[in-house]
């Protein structure tokens, strides 16, 4: 297999976080407007920054700071939620074992990343992680691929970038990587991708065949 560095995407890829994610926004929204959206009304802030989620949500710009404090405390209270999708820790113990460099990239900030991987041992995997207070440019650009790339020592042409959304798949294009969509945590299959793994077991088949 040609590629030598394998970044992944964190919420709908590694680990699966979407029922947690969805369900701290809503407790927010209710406590800071006395109601909150349908679940699948929220769907769109899977995969995008908090501070982006809350601007199409129209709050205050000054407010943004301290609900996007709230919602990470929601987050905490409903980590319960987060599970590792099946055979990842496995895939990923392959993966290092055949010598390929493993990455995030991920719209959450640092203190976000570390509250969802807290109760799970699979930082350790990732020797160089990219957040979102690392570029000011955020996916779809392919700004934080491209922080990725420059700080593994990486070429385009070395790395395969798994994610779940559009916006994940369209930053590895512009960033001239290839792109695998993590079809066992997608919203969206007809996204347009390299390869279409759907779980994470044909992930390791592809890479390691």
């Amino acid at each position: 297999m040609k590629y030598t560095h394998i970044v992944f995407d964190v919420d709908g890829t590694l680990l699966d976080t979407a029922h947690c994610i969805l369900q701290a926004l809503k407790d927010t929204l209710a406590l800071i407007n006395g109601h909150s959206p349908e679940t699948e009304d929220l769907s769109f802030a899977l995969g995008l920054t908090s501070e982006n989620v809350l601007r199409r949500l129209s709050v205050d710009e000054e407010r943004i700071p301290s609900v996007i404090e709230m919602w990470v405390k929601k987050e905490d209270e409903c980590s319960h939620l987060i599970r590792p999708f099946p055979g990842m820790e496995s895939l990923l113990g392959q993966l290092r074992d055949a010598g390929m460099k493993l990455g995030i990239v991920t719209s959450r900030t640092r203190s976000e990343l570390e509250l969802v991987f807290r109760p799970f041992s699979l930082l350790h995997f990732f020797p160089v992680i990219i957040c979102a207070d690392d570029t000011s440019e955020h996916k779809p650009s392919p700004a934080p691929l491209l922080q990725y790339m420059k700080k593994a020592g990486a070429r385009p042409e070395q790395v395969l970038y798994v994610g779940d959304s559009a916006q994940d798949m369209e930053c590895a294009k512009r960033a001239g990587a290839d792109r695998a969509l993590a079809v066992w945590g997608t919203q969206n299959c007809k996204i347009t991708a390299s390869y279409y793994p759907e779980h994470p077991s044909d992930l390791g088949a592809l890479l390691l065949a």
